[in-house]
């Protein structure tokens, strides 16, 4: 089993910043693809960003230049750093991974259990 537990959510006022971090545990012999999700209510989840072991990133047109997406493979973590936050990024946010148990096999899909972001005056 893998776990993926989140961290650093909260209430923010438009305009100002929060980091969630997202550290992966269990049985782990590499990790491909990490990446951040978001749900609002009444919404589908849709992809906020993802970073590839070797730091390629992908952002949502959304967020692009707002957000950064960053990793620490050795501790298995990723982060996401948010400036400028806006009422319309007011969203559960999950974290996801991509990983292996062996060298060789499946990979497999890990998701955390979410993290509140309410950016609101």
């Amino acid at each position: 089993q893998v776990q993926l537990v989140e961290s650093g959510g909260g209430l923010v006022q438009p305009g100002g910043s929060l980091r969630l971090s997202c550290a992966a545990s269990g049985s782990i012999f590499s990790i491909g693809v990490m990446g951040w999700y978001r749900q609002a209510p009444g919404k589908q989840r849709e992809l906020v960003a993802r970073i590839t072991s070797g730091h390629s990133t992908d952002y949502a047109d959304s967020v692009k230049v707002r957000f950064t997406i960053s990793r620490d493979n050795a501790k298995h973590t990723v982060y996401l750093q948010m400036n400028s936050l806006k009422p319309e990024d007011t969203a559960v946010y999950y974290c996801n991974a991509e990983y292996r148990r062996a060298l060789v096999g499946n990979s497999y899909d890990a998701w955390g259990q979410g993290t509140q972001v309410t950016v609101s005056s």
